[in-house]
């Protein structure tokens, strides 16, 4: 069952591997928008998978966050998501970003609850009509 109002927090300190790169000096890297909203979806994702039958995942369909303050590297960004509501298969969650000294993101984003097999063998049926190998 699909909990309203539970929450997860995620914890990641901003490495090379989620910070800009090209604005040319060291003191200018900080998280890189894709990547906050990247772990904002895996944090709701973590959230929301523990509730599900056995066999179902989910999938994103809507991102609608603001990237509101900088977070150099070595700082540690802790991601909130909130389940906010249930409509069917459809999850809504507010999702926020923050770091020691503010909130550096806020949003929603929304995830689809799909059967993994059926999801798959939908897949593999578009891939073969564009006739890719499968």
């Amino acid at each position: 069952m699909i909990e309203i109002g539970a929450v997860r927090e995620e914890t990641i300190t901003v490495e090379d591997r989620v910070a800009i790169n090209f604005m040319g000096l060291e003191n200018a890297r900080v998280l890189a928008t894709p990547q906050m909203i990247q772990h904002m979806e895996i944090t709701s994702r973590n959230l929301l998978f523990p509730m599900l039958e056995p066999g179902f995942d989910s999938v994103g369909t809507v991102v609608n966050v603001k990237h509101l303050g900088a977070a150099p590297i070595g700082t540690q960004v802790t991601f909130r998501s909130e389940i906010a509501s249930v409509d069917g298969r459809r999850v809504t969650f507010h999702v926020e970003a923050r770091d020691g000294l503010e909130k550096i993101g806020e949003g929603t984003h929304e995830r689809f609850v799909v059967h993994i097999e059926r999801f798959a063998e939908k897949m593999r049926l578009r891939l073969a009509r564009e006739n890719r190998v499968v």
